[in-house]
């Protein structure tokens, strides 16, 4: 039985992900989270096989939340969710050790599957995936200005380009409004930028929102 923890603050997500995979007869869901202090109990208590992790949480960030288990050598493999496309984030998030990448508007066989291959300890690459990952090793002279952002600045800079003001972002990530005029200022300095107006522009040509 492969043993899984889901980590998403939308209660209605974690509901369809976990509907989904209770289809299977050899996969379990022990645990659910909504954040990072949360899922460390989970992790601790459960010591489940597979973590489900969404990329966009409060607080620290699912790849933070990556880094962190990396860091500690935590033996669970992690499969990221995320609403964002998989040109946006797959390979910053392999990159950071995840063992597979899967978009919340995919097909649900895709989680059934991602599950079953990281959990037999290889990685679950999407034909879209793999495409980009072929184009990123043929052609690294492309990168963007923006793969050079942390990931809070990315989503900084997401979220002012999606219209919101500072104390609302720094009401979702759970930092100060201070701390986020830093990572504005930051995002703005590494993209040649001036202000919110080109920031938004900027988003809006490279599908950031």
């Amino acid at each position: 039985m492969i043993k899984v923890v889901l980590c998403d603050d939308h209660a209605v997500v974690r509901r369809g992900v976990r509907d989904t995979l209770m289809e299977a007869t050899d996969i379990q869901v022990v645990a659910e989270a909504d954040g990072y202090a949360s899922l460390r109990e989970a992790l601790r208590l459960h010591r489940p096989d597979v973590l489900l992790l969404d990329v966009d949480l409060p607080g620290r960030s699912g790849l933070e939340i990556l880094a962190v288990l990396h860091e500690e050598a935590s033996p669970v493999r992690t499969v990221m969710v995320s609403m964002y496309p998989e040109d946006q984030y797959a390979i910053r998030c392999l990159k950071a050790g995840a063992m597979g990448y899967l978009n919340k508007g995919g097909d649900p066989a895709d989680l059934l599957q991602a599950v079953r291959t990281v959990a037999q300890g290889r990685k679950f690459i999407t034909p879209q995936i793999a495409e980009l990952l072929a184009n990123h090793l043929h052609a690294p002279e492309s990168a963007e200005l923006h793969d050079s952002l942390s990931e809070r600045e990315l989503q900084t800079l997401r979220k002012i380009a999606s219209g919101k003001k500072l104390s609302q972002i720094a009401e979702e990530l759970m930092i100060s409004p201070k701390t986020v005029s830093v990572y504005r200022a930051r995002v703005l300095e590494k993209l040649g930028l001036s202000n919110n107006a080109e920031l938004t522009v900027y988003a809006i040509r490279n599908k950031l929102v």
